[in-house]
């Protein structure tokens, strides 16, 4: 753990104690508390200021003019990710193809205002991958004045790193294509961080129970009689906290492609972007939380539908469809997706619902009768994914509410290569790193003010 954030997290302890009732009422214990709380924050404050020079201490000697000027456009705000990847989208419909690399860094540019100017940003990611060979293969001997050194952790340089900051513009189109790309990533609630930063700590409403007095974790309400008085309440919350994990993607590139700048930049920029967007999102879906995200079917908020008696298994009946709805929260349907694997397909086709001697639609195809781009079940979209188990077992089929589930990251990636890593096969290694966390903003179902079955934005069929 860096220092910085051990600190926060001590100065956030030492405000806790300041708050306890306990604490108040003794003025010498507040007394105290208050002392080390003013102390920490002189420790941050000095801590914040010694990091930040080390940091900019750390970048290539080059001319200062044009360091300084490309620190301007690393540090640009590319916080918008998701409204960029939305604007991409639309792009590509009208174009009536896909989004490449290409589309995405024409969009950062213009949505980012950046103007390039070949003294101070490169033109495209290829040639900046170039820059960072260079840089290499050189030991540093030859350094584009254009290279920003990449700080790690609060602000602080890894020596053993070796990282340069992905210019913004480059860095944006990643993640907007990732994002464009990603079904879940396009669903999730994202909240960027600061560079100085390793992590986020933020209070949840606690509230397990719809009951009468336990809403909002104990808030209560009262029909008062003339001269009744009611109880006091007050709502309850819990600390979320993240803590950035490190995502790294590596790409092998032969000496030959390393030549074409323009060929570099579309192979590169699409593998990067996939890669991160594939790894973030099988986390979200399922990361055990230790090292990464948590997902979805690893929190204690999921809800398990159990098989009808007497199914097969590895089949998928009209009846799992009508619990899994009936499970989840009312307030999510309106966001709720289905997630599938595609072998659930040849299942979903079968499912019918008797109506006399007739019957009705269950399951509606893609470009069926909605004319929508995706399959329909109960109204809400159907999207197969790579991330879903197989057929028949937990999270072959789910119902998720994914703006209930939070991710958290930092904007800008930080690109390295390796020297020492297959060169006698004339190929270089360059490495992406991305910081990110995520977890459900539910700790657990919630029991419902009337009705016995838990509900939960999170919603999977168990196994068959």
């Amino acid at each position: 753990m860096s220092k910085l954030l051990e600190l926060r997290r001590e100065l956030g302890v030492a405000v806790d104690e300041m708050n306890d009732p306990a604490v108040i009422a003794d003025g010498a214990k507040w007394d105290a508390a208050n002392k080390r709380m003013i102390d920490l924050r002189g420790q941050i404050d000095r801590t914040e200021t010694a990091e930040k020079a080390r940091a900019a201490s750390a970048r290539p000697v080059a001319d200062n003019a044009r360091s300084e000027a490309a620190a301007d456009v690393e540090g640009s705000d590319i916080f918008s990710i998701g409204a960029m990847a939305r604007s991409l989208r639309t792009i590509s419909r009208a174009n009536g193809r896909e989004a490449n690399f290409d589309d995405a860094m024409s969009l950062a540019r213009k949505q980012l205002g950046v103007q390039i100017d070949s003294t101070r940003h490169f033109r495209n990611f290829g040639e900046q991958l170039q820059a960072v060979h260079q840089h290499y293969a050189s030991r540093g001997a030859s350094s584009d004045s254009r290279l920003t050194r990449a700080p790690t952790g609060a602000g602080e340089v890894d020596p053993t790193g070796g990282g340069f900051l992905v210019q913004t513009d480059f860095a944006a189109s990643i993640f907007m294509l990732a994002h464009d790309q990603g079904e879940l990533l396009q669903r999730v609630n994202k909240i960027p961080i600061s560079a100085n930063a390793n992590g986020l700590k933020m209070n949840a409403v606690d509230e397990t129970s719809r009951a009468t007095g336990s809403r909002w974790g104990g808030v209560g309400s009262y029909w008062l009689g003339e001269g009744d008085q009611a109880n006091r309440t007050k709502p309850k919350f819990r600390r979320v906290e993240f803590d950035l994990h490190k995502l790294m993607s590596v790409m092998y590139i032969t000496d030959e492609l390393l030549q074409d700048s323009t060929a570099l930049t579309s192979i590169a920029g699409q593998a990067f972007s996939e890669e991160v967007e594939f790894m973030t999102e099988d986390a979200i879906f399922e990361g055990a939380g230790s090292g990464l995200p948590l997902g979805f079917m690893n929190s204690p908020a999921l809800v398990q539908v159990a098989k009808q008696n007497g199914q097969a298994s590895g089949t998928i009946v009209k009846e799992n469809i009508d619990n899994m709805w009936s499970r989840m929260w009312s307030r999510s349907r309106k966001n709720a997706c289905w997630f599938i694997n595609q072998d659930c397909e040849p299942q979903l086709n079968q499912l019918n619902q008797a109506v006399g001697t007739g019957g009705q639609l269950v399951y509606l195809p893609p470009g069926g009768l909605s004319g929508a781009p995706y399959a329909t079940l109960y109204g809400r979209p159907l999207v197969a994914t790579e991330y879903n188990a197989a057929l028949g077992t937990p999270g072959d089929i789910v119902l998720a509410d994914l703006s209930q589930y939070t991710l958290v990251d930092k904007g800008g990636v930080q690109a390295a290569s390796s020297m020492h890593i297959a060169f006698l096969t004339d190929e270089m290694a360059f490495r992406i790193t991305y910081r990110v966390d995520g977890k459900p903003m539910w700790s657990v179902p919630l029991s419902p003010f009337k009705g016995s079955l838990t509900k939960s934005p999170f919603v999977a069929l168990a196994q068959r």
